[in-house]
């Protein structure tokens, strides 16, 4: 097989893998401002020309590259949630621990996450991308929630919200952890959603013995 310059000959899985890993590389060197096709064809030692061919706009692959990472964070918790079990619970400690822990929680992704959420106002690409990865992520609290709370014998809330509730939580103690991880641990942070949970079952419970009286 012969050399296409100093570009390698990649297979199309690794074509794309390697795209991706360029691009999220130069995103967290370089930001949104500073990326081009030029310099992630360089990162991932493939040519502009084959990059063209894939892509029909740097940000449509911005977009590949925030999904593919999204995505690539949601399975890995799936996968967590999985091995806790059956207990409900325990699923959605599961899903606290793999949420609030490497690899999700890495100051090194800081920047990278930024620059997607900037991109998000002016690019309808990202926030298709956006808008699909979140609700994905949301289904599985909504799934994880509605087990728990099935499992309480509580009346159930309002799944929709109580899972953007907890999300939000989320992203809010992930962004302060990264811009200073000596405000809490990692540890501490699982346990403040275990007790928005416990307080959340709580409020169920009172809000039925309010209703049988």
């Amino acid at each position: 097989m012969g050399e296409l310059g100093k570009f390698e000959r990649k297979l199309p899985e690794e074509r794309r893998r390697a795209l991706i890993e360029a691009t999220l590389a130069c995103l967290a060197r370089e930001g949104h401002a500073g990326l081009s096709i030029r310099k992630i064809s360089q990162e991932a030692g493939i040519s502009v020309g084959l990059i063209n061919h894939h892509y029909a706009s740097k940000d449509e692959l911005v977009g590949h590259a925030y999904e593919t990472l999204s995505l690539g964070l949601l399975a890995n918790i799936r996968d967590k949630v999985e091995a806790a079990g059956a207990d409900p619970r325990a699923r959605l400690s599961a899903y606290f621990r793999a949420s609030l822990s490497a690899p999700v929680l890495e100051r090194s992704t800081l920047r990278t996450w930024v620059v997607f959420w900037g991109m998000i106002d002016h690019s309808t690409i990202m926030t298709e991308v956006h808008d699909r990865t979140y609700a994905e992520y949301r289904r599985l609290l909504e799934t994880l929630l509605a087990a728990v709370w099935e499992a309480s014998g509580r009346p159930m809330p309002d799944l929709r919200l109580a899972a953007i509730g907890l999300v939000a939580i989320h992203d809010g103690l992930w962004l302060e952890w990264c811009l200073n991880p000596r405000t809490f641990s990692s540890e501490e942070a699982i346990g403040l959603c275990e007790q928005w949970t416990d307080s959340m079952l709580a409020r169920q419970s009172a809000i039925s013995n309010e209703k049988q009286n």
